[in-house]
């Protein structure tokens, strides 16, 4: 889904030069250059979402099909909420959608996150004992979609940062297999940097159908990707250190 154009016919986009202050960064200034520049970034204030991140899942979704109206969905890592955003009209938390089944939006994070309409979000760490039980106990019962964007703390050396990203992803996906009903779908942030091997084997043993996309909303100079899994088997594999 990408952002709407609103800049109006026979006018030329002007791209907004960004002058290196005193004391700043030349890196925060091109990373503050590429926000003002950023069109997803203008969409996502101007539609109200939480952060450009929103355009991911919502492209994600429009290709894969799995936030239905009445799905259950569970978001790691949730803050700021843009993801949630998406969950709770595309699966209709709120019941705007005459007819159409009314799904439930669970967020988790470390820290607190802003309250929103049609989604419960609760402070947690989802690699916690226990956190499995907890998260299925205030859904109500198993997840249909458990969604991660997740990413590990930057360390500024690559192949570290991959790695952290990769383990944090495949802790995901042994959470998923503990909250998943069967037929569900588990989304997770990658990123590109050959570990990922042992994740897509793990996957692929659980779920029915596993891709690898790049959604038009992540930016080319980055080397994330998303996974997305779909039908699962409903296994009762556990982290092997349980």
């Amino acid at each position: 889904m990408k952002p709407k154009n609103t800049s109006g016919r026979g006018q030329r986009d002007l791209k907004v030069k960004v002058k290196t202050a005193r004391g700043r960064k030349l890196s925060s200034t091109r990373w503050l250059e590429r926000q003002l520049n950023d069109p997803y970034v203008a969409a996502a204030r101007r539609e109200g979402y939480r952060g450009r991140a929103a355009y991911k899942l919502l492209e994600l979704d429009d290709k894969y099909r799995f936030l239905v109206p009445g799905a259950r969905v569970v978001d790691l890592g949730c803050a700021p909420g843009g993801w949630l955003q998406v969950a709770v009209k595309r699966v209709n938390a709120l019941g705007e959608k005459q007819g159409k089944r009314v799904g439930s939006v669970l967020g988790v994070d470390l820290q607190e996150v802003e309250p929103l309409a049609g989604a419960e979000t609760h402070v947690l760490d989802f690699l916690e004992d226990g956190a499995e039980d907890k998260v299925k106990a205030w859904l109500g019962g198993r997840a249909d979609v458990v969604m991660s964007d997740m990413a590990a703390a930057s360390s500024g050396h690559k192949q570290t940062d991959h790695l952290r990203i990769m383990a944090l992803c495949e802790a995901a996906a042994y959470f998923a297999f503990d909250v998943l009903d069967e037929g569900g779908t588990f989304v997770a942030k990658v990123l590109a940097g050959g570990a990922e091997g042992e994740l897509q084997q793990l996957l692929k043993q659980n779920f029915n159908k596993v891709a690898n996309v790049k959604p038009p909303a992540s930016r080319a100079d980055s080397s994330e990707k998303y996974v997305v899994a779909q039908g699962f088997r409903g296994c009762s594999e556990r982290h092997p250190d349980e």
